[in-house]
């Protein structure tokens, strides 16, 4: 594995473990944080892949335009889609005043997130 693809791969975990801690907090759980993070891990992931595959990619928050450029070495990420597609607006929409996500949001989000990081981490070779 290339040293950046595991760079991205730590990135992704530490997005993943913010956005499980976010959630379990009992004083103050942060839906947005949970939901932003749950995102950026999914983000990271497809990154990763995209980096051991030798795929340049842009700057980018946006999941479907990795997805695609991530398909023509996995196709069977099909079936990704749905759950990116899902998890694709959260990336900004609760990081500014004006509208906050919900328990019910980042219930949701950690479940996409959860699909696409097992899906990833198995093609690397890596536990769940």
């Amino acid at each position: 594995m290339k040293q950046t693809t595991r760079e991205w791969i730590d990135k992704a975990e530490d997005d993943w473990h913010v956005a499980q801690m976010s959630y379990r907090a009992r004083k103050r759980p942060s839906h947005d944080a949970v939901v932003f993070h749950a995102q950026q891990c999914a983000e990271k992931y497809l990154k990763a892949k995209l980096e051991e595959a030798g795929i340049a990619f842009a700057r980018t928050h946006d999941l479907l335009v990795l997805h695609q450029l991530v398909l023509p070495v996995e196709p069977g990420w099909k079936v990704l889609q749905p759950f990116l597609i899902a998890l694709n607006p959260f990336a900004v929409i609760y990081r500014y005043p004006g509208m906050s996500a919900t328990k019910a949001d980042s219930r949701d989000a950690l479940k996409n997130s959860r699909i696409v990081r097992e899906v990833i981490r198995k093609s690397f070779g890596l536990p769940n």
